[in-house]
C-alpha cells in the first residue's frame, strides 16, 4: 500500500498533466470511464454486496444502508452522470473580467483549476465516480478517502475509472483512492498541505467537525442537512402534504431530506391529520412535536430542543407550531444547518420575506427540498452541498471547482 506522501507526489504530477488536457481529451476520457463502469458492473456489484452484508451484520441503519447500496440502475445512473458531465461546456480559461489601466497594462481574470482536491466521504460509493468526474472535468487531480463501510465498493469503482483514464492516455493517477481506513490515516490526510490544495469533507457532522478542527489544508465545508419546511397559514394543504411527504420519505438517507417541520398555528389542526394520514399510507414516520402538535396528534412524541436541531436520516420528523412567518424564520435560523429550507404559502409577501431572511444555501417556495442537488440544478452533478459562505455555497458543480488567476500584458512598463 502506498504512503500518503507517495500518493501526494503522484497527485501533484498528475494535476499538471490534467491541466494540459484539451476539452476534447477530457470528454473522451470521461466517456470511456462511463463505458468502463458498465463493463465492470458485475465486479462492482459483487464488491458492494460484500459491503452491504458487512453493514447489515454491524447493525447499520436503513438510511445508511440505502446510501451504501448499489444496483444495476444506480450503476447505470453513475455511468450516465459521467456522460452528462463529459458533455458539459468546459469551465477553464474563461475570461471572467478584463480591463486596462491608465499606464497601458491590460489585465485579464481567467478561470483555472484548483489543483489537487482531497475529498473525505462516507458511504455512498457513487460519490467516487461523481467526485472524480467533476474534479477531472474542471482540470483537477483528486485524492479520495472513503469510509470503511464502502471500501470494497469504492476500490472496485476507482479501479474501473483508473483503467479508463490509462486507456484514454490521461494518466491514471489523476484519481487516487486511499485504501487505509484507520483514523490515524484520515488525520494524517488532513495535514497533507504540501500536496493537497483544497480538502472537501462530505459526510456526518462528526467528520466535518474533525476536518474543520484538524486540517491544515483549506476546507470547503459541506454541511449536514437539518432541512425545514414551513407550512404557512395560507398554504394549499394538498400541495403542502405532497411536498412534505416527498421531502421526508422519498429517500431518508440524504442530506436534502426534510427533518424538521414548522407549522403555523392557524392551519395546524387542518394540516397535521392530513399529513399523518398520507404518511401512514406511504411509510410510518415518527413525529416528535411540541404541545400543540401532540394535542392534534396524540400519538406524537414529545420533542426536545435537540430534536429540533437533529439530522435524523431516519423515518422521524420533528414538528413545532409558530404564530407568524417571523417566528418561523427565527426558529429555522436558530436550528438550521444552513442547507435547505422551504416555505409552502400562497402569500407572495410571506414568500419574499422567507427567502430574504432565512440564512441557508438554498431556500424554496412551494417545492421540495429534495431538489438541492447538482444534477437537478443543471450542473451535471455535484461534489457536495456547501453550507459555508466563502468560495462556494449550495450544490458545488464544475465552476465551484475552479479558481482564477490574473494575466497581465504590458509593453515594457516599469513602476
Amino acid at each position: 500500500m502506498q504512503t500518503l506522501e507517495e500518493m501526494g507526489k503522484k497527485a501533484v504530477a498528475a494535476k499538471y498533466r490534467v491541466q494540459k488536457l484539451t476539452a476534447q481529451e477530457k470528454q473522451k476520457a470521461l466517456l470511456l470511464a462511463a463505458d468502463g463502469l458498465l463493463e465492470d458492473r458485475e465486479r462492482i456489484l459483487l464488491a458492494n454486496a460484500q459491503d452491504m452484508e458487512a453493514g447489515r451484520q454491524s447493525g447499520m441503519r436503513d438510511g445508511l444502508l440505502d446510501r451504501l447500496r448499489l444496483d444495476q440502475e444506480r450503476i447505470g445512473a453513475m455511468a450516465e452522470g459521467l456522460r452528462q458531465i463529459a458533455k458539459l461546456p468546459d469551465v477553464l480559461d474563461r475570461m471572467l473580467e478584463s480591463w486596462e489601466r491608465p499606464n497601458g497594462l491590460k489585465l485579464k481574470k481567467v478561470s483555472v483549476p484548483l489543483g489537487v482536491i482531497g475529498i473525505i466521504y462516507e458511504s455512498r460509493p457513487n460519490v467516487t465516480s461523481d467526485a472524480f468526474a467533476l474534479c477531472f472535468k474542471a482540470g483537477n487531480a483528486v485524492v479520495l478517502k472513503g469510509g470503511s463501510d464502502a471500501l470494497r465498493s469504492n476500490m472496485a469503482v476507482a479501479a474501473s475509472l483508473r483503467r479508463s483514464l490509462k486507456a484514454a492516455g490521461a494518466g491514471e493517477d489523476a484519481l487516487q483512492l486511499i485504501e487505509a481506513t484507520d483514523r490515524e490515516t484520515t488525520a494524517a490526510f488532513m495535514r497533507c498541505s504540501d500536496w493537497i490544495d483544497v480538502l472537501i469533507p462530505r459526510g456526518s457532522a462528526g467528520l466535518i467537525r474533525a476536518a474543520v478542527e484538524n486540517s491544515t489544508i483549506p476546507i470547503i465545508e459541506t454541511g449536514t442537512g437539518n432541512c425545514h419546511i414551513f407550512i404557512d397559514e395560507t398554504a394549499d394543504l394538498a400541495k403542502a402534504v405532497d411536498i412534505v411527504v416527498n421531502a421526508k420519505t422519498q429517500r431518508i438517507g440524504v442530506c436534502n431530506a426534510c427533518e424538521s417541520l414548522v407549522i403555523h398555528k392557524n392551519i395546524a389542526e387542518r394540516f397535521l391529520p392530513k399529513l399523518k394520514e398520507r404518511l401512514d399510507q406511504v411509510h410510518a414516520v415518527e413525529i416528535r412535536g411540541d404541545e400543540n402538535v401532540r394535542g392534534i396528534l396524540p400519538e406524537a412524541l414529545c420533542a426536545s430542543p435537540e430534536d429540533y436541531g437533529k439530522e435524523y436520516l431516519d423515518y422521524i420528523l420533528s414538528a413545532v407550531t409558530v404564530g407568524s412567518v417571523e417566528e418561523a424564520i427565527a426558529h429555522i435560523n436558530r436550528y438550521s444547518t444552513h442547507h435547505s429550507e422551504a416555505i409552502v404559502t400562497e402569500n407572495k409577501e410571506n414568500a419574499a420575506k422567507f427567502t430574504h431572511e432565512v440564512d441557508s444555501a438554498c431556500v424554496y417556495v412551494n417545492a421540495s427540498t429534495r431538489f438541492t442537488d447538482g444534477f437537478e440544478f443543471g450542473f451535471g452533478g455535484e461534489i457536495g452541498i456547501s453550507t459555508q459562505k466563502l468560495h462556494a455555497r449550495g450544490p458545488m458543480g464544475l465552476r465551484e471547482l475552479t479558481t482564477y488567476k490574473y494575466v497581465i500584458e504590458g509593453n515594457g512598463q516599469i513602476r
